[in-house]
């Protein structure tokens, strides 16, 4: 095997808090045991797995390996995207689950071992996935506007609690401290107008470790599946967040649940914006969902295994 076929590894060491920096000699270990010949690199700040992900696909290896959390992979899959100008990328990618939530990973039933992990991305199996688009950056799991942004910028404040429970503390504080938005969403098929507490699109069904926020969803039917609450009190959002945890949400009238291939926002005032956890740099009056369809080749365990290995 040529270094043209080797693999990328692109590691975010504060994925999990710091968690993927002490693993690399586990990381290490594991692909030494199972075989995987690989070169690894570390990101040094925000984006910066973007521009990685990009040079490596551009420079040939393959597959491109993301070792972190959700945003890690994210950053890694928008490189890919644009290192194929959008279009489906042939290159796949592997996941070695190091972050906080991993929620991609579990929703593709993916092994948080880290050796079995590598196992599953030297066994080759692919599963082709779509991705979503907002407002021109790519995400494969989860993004939202209007409250669970919110929820986001309050997490990455919480310096003492770690895990799920951040993000559940993070979602109480936000919704105590919570003014609804003004909204009009266009879908095809159909429209609102009014008041919004949140707006949740998914291409899986969960987010912030805890959340299923889009129960319905599949990452491979062509289309995004996306939750609405319309506006309502503080008291009555902290009824509704415990049954995000098992989707049971989406009965409650105050909810609409839908699936498109596309939705536009419009919003006063501006929401934050967050794609696979990841908060964009400015809030926004106009926003605008995209499904592309089986865009990017995921390696997962087999089905016949479950895992290889």
């Amino acid at each position: 095997m040529n270094d043209k076929q080797r693999a990328k590894i692109i590691l975010n060491p504060y994925a999990g808090r710091w968690k993927a920096q002490r693993a690399i000699p586990d990381v290490k270990r594991a692909c030494a045991e199972t075989g995987l010949d690989y070169e690894l690199v570390l990101t040094e700040g925000p984006n910066h797995g973007i521009e990685l992900a990009k040079e490596a696909v551009l420079a040939g290896y393959s597959p491109i390996i993301s070792a972190g959390g959700d945003g890690s992979i994210s950053e890694v899959v928008n490189g890919m995207l644009e290192a194929s100008g959008g279009e489906p990328q042939e290159v796949p990618l592997g996941i070695i689950p190091l972050g906080s939530a991993d929620d991609l990973a579990d929703q593709l039933g993916l092994p948080k071992d880290i050796t079995t992990a590598c196992r599953v991305i030297v066994a080759g199996c692919e599963r082709l996935l779509d991705l979503g688009r907002v407002n021109g950056r790519y995400f494969d799991n989860n993004s939202a506007v209007g409250l669970e942004p919110m929820v986001t910028v309050t997490q990455e404040r919480m310096v003492r609690v770690k895990g799920t429970p951040r993000y559940v503390l993070a979602a109480v504080r936000t919704i105590l401290a919570h003014r609804p938005w003004r909204m009009q969403l266009k879908w095809s098929g159909g429209e609102y107008m009014g008041e919004v507490t949140l707006v949740s699109v998914g291409n899986t069904r969960r987010t912030g470790g805890a959340f299923y926020m889009t129960p319905r969803a599949e990452p491979d039917d062509g289309l995004l599946d996306f939750v609405f609450a319309q506006g309502m009190g503080r008291l009555k959002l902290l009824r509704l967040l415990p049954t995000t945890f098992d989707g049971s949400h989406v009965e409650r009238p105050e909810v609409r649940y839908e699936r498109a291939a596309r939705l536009e926002i419009t919003c006063d005032p501006p929401t934050p914006i967050q794609a696979d956890g990841e908060l964009f740099d400015r809030a926004a009056n106009r926003i605008t969902y995209e499904v592309l369809p089986a865009c990017l080749r995921v390696l997962v365990p087999s089905p016949q295994t479950g895992h290889s290995g």
